[in-house]
């Protein structure tokens, strides 16, 4: 059984997408490749890439997670995916 994860992905306008998944590299695929799985979001924006992924112990967690990024401006967003760079 796969952990559920929160991600970003970097869209091909330098945007950034932030979603949660249990999958995160099928979900990148379907936001890459299937216009009825991916987001409406991403679907004008492709190729996108993932450039952070945050594993937690549930989707609630995730949810939480994800809810907390969404409120980051870009700078901050950009700072979280560079600290994850190492």
């Amino acid at each position: 059984m796969q952990d559920w994860s929160v991600y970003i992905v970097r869209c091909n306008d330098n945007t950034l997408y932030t979603g949660i998944a249990k999958g995160v590299e099928r979900r990148v695929d379907e936001h890459n490749q299937n216009d009825s799985l991916a987001s409406k979001y991403t679907r004008t924006r492709r190729p996108v890439k993932l450039v952070y992924k945050e594993v937690m112990t549930s989707r609630s967690a995730a949810s939480k997670r994800e809810f907390e990024i969404k409120q980051l401006n870009k700078t901050e967003k950009e700072y979280l995916v560079a600290d994850t760079k190492g």
